[in-house]
């Protein structure tokens, strides 16, 4: 990195505390970097990367064209996998682990995990489900009802996260998105990292770097993760772009303008 990059923003000491204590009730810590487009293929190139390894993945998110699940901090998404089985996630976001209900926190279906990126971070709870067959692709196709891609549990934690009377079956398609996923061990760095290359259809391009840890490791591992990225030529002080907000916004404003898709 150039003496002359500028430093990405830091915590203050009061976020720095609020982290603390949602990582105590978090299963898992993950930690984020979006990398600058003009800077996509040197960081390819000097974290070794080898684009053929990737998984591709198919990615629909259904809410109303105003984004009004969006707004009340809910996300619903089905994602069809390359060799593997398709899933369904409701998640809610932010969340403090700690105030959730008991029966919902611990749900074998239920992560909840902290994400943290240059500058910012935030909790969520994602609730999963396998999805089988061609159920997408029939809700995709219109001969499928949306709400059957998602379990009772999930229609429930829903249900209870959302006002206005919303409906999974009123909700609209936005999507697909397709992105490609690379997982991999980059030498001299002892953990796994993963590489998320999302595609959207305008040709812009978001690639996320990311490693999970345990929450009692987050800060160790995330100064190693900076120290080893900034050494191998990374850019880290580009602006934090979030990969299911910039494709909300973009497929809601076709919808909003009557763009075929």
């Amino acid at each position: 990195m150039s003496a002359t990059t500028p430093p990405p923003p830091r915590l203050s000491d009061a976020e720095l505390e609020e982290v603390l204590a949602l990582t105590r009730g978090a299963d898992s810590v993950e930690l984020k970097l979006t990398v600058p487009e003009a800077a996509h293929r040197s960081t390819v190139s000097g974290l070794g990367m080898d684009p053929l390894d990737a998984e591709i993945r198919q990615v629909y998110f259904f809410d109303t064209p105003d984004l009004a699940l969006n707004g009340q901090g809910v996300v619903v998404r089905a994602r069809r996998i390359q060799r593997r089985d398709d899933d369904s996630v409701v998640k809610l976001r932010p969340v403090v682990p700690d105030h959730m209900p008991r029966d919902v926190r611990q749900s074998r279906n239920l992560v909840v995990e902290v994400d943290a990126m240059p500058g910012g971070y935030v909790c969520s709870a994602s609730l999963k489900h396998h999805v089988g067959g061609t159920d997408i692709q029939d809700v995709a196709a219109g001969t499928k009802a949306i709400r059957k891609l998602y379990s009772k549990e999930q229609r429930r934690f829903f249900a209870a996260n959302t006002t206005g009377a919303i409906e999974l079956d009123d909700l609209s398609i936005l999507g697909p998105i397709t992105i490609l996923k690379l997982k991999f061990r980059p030498k001299d760095f002892g953990r796994k990292m993963v590489a998320e290359l999302w595609q959207y259809p305008d040709g812009s391009q978001i690639l996320e770097l990311s490693t999970k840890c345990a929450p009692a490791e987050a800060f160790q591992v995330a100064a190693e993760a900076r120290a080893y990225l900034a050494g191998h030529g990374v850019d880290l002080s580009g602006d934090q772009q979030t990969k299911t907000r910039t494709a909300l916004e973009y497929f809601s404003t076709r919808l909003t303008d009557g763009a075929t898709m």
